[in-house]
């Protein structure tokens, strides 16, 4: 019989959130850095560079990896012979765990959480709760899964009811272009096979909990359908040049993981969960002898990559910039923006839009004209930063405000991660504006080029309010044009064409 301390999980369950969140696992980065020399793809290369040299920037300086820090996910085996020594339920020692880990004034991570989904919505401000998965196992020890989920990849999860008869290779190869590239590749693709609907959905995510192994799997070959299914899936997806953010190029995923379960006579349900650039999670056992240790990786783990702007970057001072200036620029041009720019997503286009419709006009202050928007929701500042880690947001998610912002506001330009849909398209096209993509992935190295935060409108939405924020050199890349021209659309279908084993499809 173990007895494990309740203060012995909620420390280590608050160490391995805070360690997620700076370090990435050694087997995600000695695969993005394989996949990095392997690349032929001039985007897709810099886009890889950005995320390597991001992710040894927060090794280095233990802050987050990504803006987004991240929905707490625990999968929890317990032993039957293990006992409890506390007075929280297991539930309530994992939220406090969690807790302590979001609030952590070394490393405050961004609380993303929200209650009342359906309703108001309401930051719960420290992250909690956790999504949490207990199993009941024999043995006495304590085994604990932390996984930090971003929102930007869980938004792509797709799930489906398939006839036994059909291919669930069809089915993947049809669905993982439409995810667009808001799940950050280069990641996983974690497959549930079997069970019911939400058997095959847990499935799917545990799937993400193991180690990227897809090279060892090679070399040895399959010893089940799994595993065979999981080397088809790997080189078909990777056939389709969707490529890093979605840019074109040989990698799109690192490793396919498939975990399947006895289903019935009529059924084949499958889900698909990808795991982005910001792959986080860590495994501790306890055993009653204390809170969990945690080996850091060491930096030589990292490979030797240090991106640096483009020689042909162009700067770009968003003081003066003009729509004859914005007309020049093509798809796939990498610019360096340096001026003011406006933050804000999708619960600031919300009252941003209810203001408009109302005539009450935007708040004091809130001036658009022939600027810049951000979509972003930076993690909060901590000892000297004016701001903490801030990547980009999902752009798609404001696809349906963006004609509303630019006719009524006169933004012309907006700058975010992951592809526009047709809407948002056609909207930059009328208006002769642009879009411009950073590196989803690298939050801290973004973070970097903002050297000044001030808070403008609409304070109450925490992470989501307006901000203005002052940037020196921050990179990004042009796409989508004025013209409506999208590097997201010509850039995966050249290299589906280049890599040549799935035709591209034409119109």
């Amino acid at each position: 019989m173990t007895t494990i301390r309740q203060d012995d999980l909620i420390q280590s369950v608050a160490d391995a959130f805070q360690f997620i969140s700076y370090y990435h696992p050694k087997d995600y980065i000695d695969a993005l850095g394989a996949a990095y020399e392997r690349e032929e793809s001039p985007a897709a290369k810099d886009a890889m560079a950005q995320i390597l040299t991001n992710s040894r920037m927060c090794a280095e300086g233990h802050r987050p990896i990504c803006q987004d820090t991240g929905i707490a996910v625990v999968f929890l085996k317990v032993g039957m012979d293990v006992r409890w020594e506390g007075d929280l339920s297991l539930t309530e020692m994992i939220n406090e765990g969690v807790r302590r880990a979001y609030t952590n004034p070394d490393n405050v991570l961004r609380a993303s959480v929200l209650a009342d989904p359906a309703g108001k919505r309401q930051n719960t401000r420290d992250n909690t709760p956790a999504v949490i998965h207990v199993e009941i196992v024999p043995g006495d020890t304590l085994d604990v899964i932390c996984a930090a989920k971003g929102g930007g990849s869980e938004n792509k999860t797709k799930m489906v009811m398939l006839n036994p008869s059909d291919s669930l290779v069809d089915w993947v190869l049809k669905t993982v272009p439409t995810m667009g590239a808001g799940w950050c590749p280069p990641g996983i693709l974690g497959l549930g096979i079997g069970g019911t609907p939400e058997k095959a959905m847990l499935l799917a995510k545990q799937s993400l909990m193991e180690p990227i192994d897809i090279q060892e799997l090679q070399a040895r070959g399959p010893s089940n359908r799994a595993e065979e299914l999981r080397l088809e899936l790997y080189e078909k997806v990777n056939a389709l040049g969707i490529g890093a953010q979605g840019l074109g190029g040989l990698t799109t995923v690192l490793d396919v993981k498939v975990l399947d379960y006895p289903t019935h006579a009529a059924s084949l349900p499958v889900a698909m969960i990808p795991n982005c650039a910001a792959t986080r999670h860590a495994h501790f056992v306890l055993d009653g002898s204390g809170p969990a240790s945690l080996t850091p990786p060491s930096l030589a783990d990292w490979p030797d990559v240090g991106w640096k702007p483009s020689a042909e970057a162009k700067r770009v001072d968003l003081a003066t910039v003009t729509r004859e200036e914005v007309a020049s620029w093509k798809p796939g041009d990498r610019l360096l923006l340096n001026g003011n720019l406006l933050t804000g997503r999708d619960a600031a286009h919300k009252k941003i839009q209810d203001l408009l419709s109302s005539g009450q006009g935007l708040p004091e202050g809130v001036d658009f004209n022939n600027r810049f928007i951000y979509y972003v929701g930076p993690v909060d500042p901590v000892r000297d930063e004016v701001v903490g880690p801030a990547g980009p947001t999902t752009a798609t998610r404001m696809d349906k405000f963006t004609g509303m912002m630019l006719e009524e506001t006169g933004l012309i330009g907006m700058v975010g991660k992951a592809e526009r849909g047709p809407v948002a398209i056609e909207a930059i096209k009328k208006a002769g504006a642009v879009y411009l993509m950073a590196v989803g992935g690298a939050a801290y190295l973004v973070a970097k080029a903002i050297r000044a935060s001030r808070m403008v409108a609409f304070e109450e939405l925490g992470m989501e309010a307006i901000r203005e924020f002052d940037v020196v050199d921050m990179p990004v890349t042009v796409a989508v044009d004025s013209r409506g021209e999208s590097v997201h659309q010509a850039g995966p279908a050249e290299w589906q064409a280049r890599i040549g084993k799935i035709p591209v499809a034409t119109a």
